[in-house]
């Protein structure tokens, strides 16, 4: 009798192994190529004409979404936690002053909004992230870069408290921001590519006036220090005034290796820039970036896959929020 039994006995067992094998699988999967490929098939190409479209209507979006990418997963996960508003129960990371000048977070719903059409609680808000950031660089006229992995999903918090320690002050010194990037397995010369993203976009004067007033920073090119007085003229700017100056003055919505040639000739707007230059671990590449144009795009393609595939929260971990700007109720 027990071995009339034994056939279905192992078939439950097996049927049990298979289940707690899906189990493990799905709570430990890993960021793949065209994650969306049978669910939304149009994913990708929905956050491109998103990304496209809002560039010709307000070209700075291809900036904040670099820099979205950037503040969002230096900070534990590549998690959409960025995204998060101030509500019951989560306190936004936007309110750090790691955050000074961030915009456009409304038009992330625009994308979500356009994905939600087309295949409702689907396509994750950390994927936005990603591939928006991916779509925005190409509008910078940077390199397009074609290995992406999707299948992030999203946090249920945020993490205000750790934004001051995690993210890069303006004015932290090089050896505390190659720490922190290396922190989260990327190296050297990734990291000097990635802070060519600062060949866009701009830096408020509160953030480098301390390297104009009372003095000049010596380190600073005398023409070009003269020339950033007049755009911050006073050593107390108001931070709620939009008083800034360019990256880059040359080519200031292009990601292009000018910026290496600014700060070797000491036109850098922050003290990082100055030690990025000269400090001899970085000096080569620098070096490197500011005479071939084709190396900085390979290496800032490289330094963004691998900052994109930070701590991802994948399978099920987390949640696909309908709403980038709170978790779900549900």
């Amino acid at each position: 009798m027990a071995n009339a039994k034994m056939p279905f006995s192992l078939l439950a067992f097996f049927y049990l192994l298979l289940q707690l094998f899906s189990i493990f699988h799905i709570g430990n999967a890993e960021l793949e190529m065209n994650y969306y490929k049978e669910s939304c098939p149009k994913a990708e190409e929905i956050i491109r004409q998103q990304v496209e479209t809002l560039y010709y209507k307000h070209g700075n979006t291809a900036v904040s979404w670099l820099r979205n990418l950037f503040h969002d997963c230096v900070v534990k996960s590549c998690d959409a936690s960025l995204l998060l508003e101030t509500t019951r129960g989560v306190e936004s990371e936007q309110k750090s002053t790691r955050s000074f000048g961030m915009r456009n977070f409304k038009y992330v719903k625009v994308i979500k909004d356009a994905l939600e059409r087309e295949c409702p609680g689907t396509v994750s808000c950390a994927d936005i992230v990603a591939l928006s950031a991916r779509d925005g660089i190409v509008m910078l006229k940077g390199p397009k870069i074609d290995m992406i992995k999707t299948g992030r999903r999203d946090s249920r918090g945020s993490y205000l408290s750790d934004v001051e320690t995690l993210v890069p002050n303006h004015n932290d010194s090089l050896s505390s921001v190659l720490s922190n990037f290396n922190s989260i397995g990327i190296d050297v010369e990734a990291t000097v590519a990635l802070l060519g993203a600062h060949s866009v976009g701009r830096v408020h004067c509160v953030n480098l006036v301390h390297r104009l007033y009372p003095t000049i920073d010596p380190t600073l090119d005398p023409d070009y220090a003269l020339y950033l007085k007049n755009r911050c003229p006073s050593p107390n700017p108001d931070p709620n005034a939009v008083l800034y100056s360019r990256n880059d003055r040359e080519t200031p919505m292009v990601m292009d290796n000018m910026y290496y040639k600014n700060i070797m000739a000491h036109k850098g707007l922050l003290v990082i820039d100055d030690e990025l230059a000269t400090d001899p671990r970085t000096a080569p590449f620098v070096a490197k970036m500011a005479s071939d144009n084709g190396y900085f795009h390979e290496q800032f393609s490289r330094g963004v896959r691998l900052l994109s595939e930070t701590n991802p929260l994948t399978g099920d971990q987390g949640e696909i929020r309908k709403d980038c700007r709170y978790v779900n109720s549900n």
